[in-house]
């Protein structure tokens, strides 16, 4: 029953934290994935690289979708982001919570610091290799309206990304965010841990 009501207080978070983060995560894939030739730049013309960047920075990039696309322009590839987040953030910190529970001697109460390092790295890779492929069309259906549009929804950039490069393609970038994944999750889970450690030392004496 407790696990259910988790469940859905997790899925209803996640959806929501979707809505304001999902502005800004296409903001910044737009800024990141533009490309123009650098002032200094002497080398031939080449078709990949605009004359000069489509949005100056990140308020006129809001802008500027806001004006070409809508509002709902924003909110392209959402629903690959709670495709993304909503399973695999439930995972994430199951995974964290087998691994301390494995890794915690007989007899210790709590984890020590080199454990909780460990089971952070291993939940963060585990989230990452799940979710990578929802992140690779969440990414795709985002620079969709940069040019023309070519995805008419989330299943559609799935079937034509598949029919044109093969399942390899849902892993794009895998490596790159597990070598990522495992140090920042691993400290994040340290220092999480160790701080509430402190406040209920705190909670305690009061």
């Amino acid at each position: 029953m407790y696990s259910g009501i988790w469940h859905c207080i997790r899925s209803t978070y996640q959806r929501e934290k979707a809505m304001v983060f999902a502005p800004i995560d296409l903001i910044k894939i737009r800024q990141q994935n533009q490309t123009h030739p650098h002032q200094s730049y002497q080398g031939p013309p080449s078709r990949d690289l605009l004359l000069k960047p489509k949005y100056r920075g990140p308020t006129h990039c809001l802008i500027t979708v806001i004006k070409e696309e809508g509002i709902l322009g924003l909110y392209r590839g959402i629903t690959a982001l709670w495709l993304r987040d909503i399973p695999c953030f439930g995972l994430y910190f199951l995974v964290y919570s087998v691994f301390t529970e494995w890794l915690t001697p007989q007899g210790q109460h709590k984890p020590d610091w080199s454990a909780m390092l460990l089971a952070g790295g291993c939940a963060g890779m585990t989230y990452w290799t799940l979710a990578t492929p929802m992140d690779v069309m969440k990414s795709r259906m985002q620079m969709d309206g940069m040019g023309q549009q070519r995805y008419n929804g989330v299943l559609n950039c799935i079937n034509e990304s598949f029919r044109q490069e093969g399942a390899r393609v849902f892993f794009k970038g895998l490596s790159l965010n597990c070598v990522r994944a495992f140090p920042v999750n691993g400290l994040t889970f340290v220092i999480y841990e160790t701080v509430l450690a402190f406040l209920k030392k705190i909670n305690a004496k009061d």
